[in-house]
């Protein structure tokens, strides 16, 4: 799959001889700057010590004093939020004890815009993918809470590129999948459940064929769908429809054959 620190995205190729080439075959590049993100916002608040986030599935809270939490549900078994100062905070999440995500969340002047630098450790690599992302603001601000809290927008994200670029073969029966990071999968196109390496989003895959240019990828995690990914792809430009199904978002990327 093509992948983006908060954004996740698929290929897939038709059934064809492995001696043949599929559409979707290569590498390919993801082009943030034509991604049209789900109007869905974000929703997390802190106040009185306690971070809460509304919009994550499951929703839980923590205590914002700089220390792991644990968590239950998440790509993370725990965070860690530390307020910086009035006007943005730190958040650290980790698994099995490794870190997962760097973020720093800081609020502009106006309170309208909210920055988020993203450090990414990808499971299986010793790379690191950075991002930025840019959001705004979506109604007011609750009273006595941090300036970062409420409902944000995501409108454009700015990611390294090694988190952009994915190569894919097509086996006689399926697909191969690779990226620099270390995620991969080797899946058969019979909707079976195949096991991926180096991700923490999701710990099996399925491949379904719709016609020779469109293809769908279903991503699960313990055994619940937390992804479909509906790809169509024309000569060099790929179009991917990623439906989150925990947060209920759906992103529309689009890539290019390098």
């Amino acid at each position: 799959m093509i992948r983006t620190s908060a954004l996740c995205l698929a290929l897939l190729c038709a059934g064809v001889a492995a001696s043949a080439q599929s559409p979707f075959d290569g590498t390919w590049k993801t082009n943030m700057a034509q991604t049209k993100f789900s109007p869905k916002p974000n929703v997390f608040y802190i106040s009185q010590g306690w971070y809460h986030c509304i919009s994550c599935n499951p929703a839980f809270d923590a205590k914002a004093d700089g220390t792991d939490q644990a968590v239950t549900g998440q790509t993370y078994d725990t965070i860690s939020v530390k307020e910086v100062d009035p006007n943005s905070i730190a958040v650290t999440t980790r698994k099995g004890g490794k870190v997962v995500v760097e973020q720093t969340r800081a609020v502009s002047a106006d309170g309208k815009t909210l920055t988020v630098a993203v450090k990414n450790h990808p499971e299986n690599s010793d790379q690191t993918v950075t991002a930025t992302s840019t959001a705004k603001r979506v109604g007011v601000k609750p009273s006595g809470v941090h300036a970062t809290s409420g409902q944000w927008q995501i409108v454009k994200v700015v990611e390294s590129d090694n988190g952009l670029t994915t190569t894919y073969k097509s086996t006689a029966d399926g697909l191969t999948m690779s990226s620099p990071t270390g995620e991969s999968y080797t899946a058969k196109f019979d909707g079976t459940d195949s096991s991926v390496s180096g991700a923490y989003g999701y710990d099996t895959v399925s491949l379904k064929k719709i016609n020779d240019h469109t293809l769908e990828e279903t991503e699960k995690r313990n055994g619940n769908v937390v992804e479909v990914n509906t790809i169509t792809v024309s000569g060099k430009t790929m179009k991917v429809s990623s439906e989150n199904k925990l947060t209920g978002r759906t992103n529309t990327y689009t890539a290019t054959k390098m």
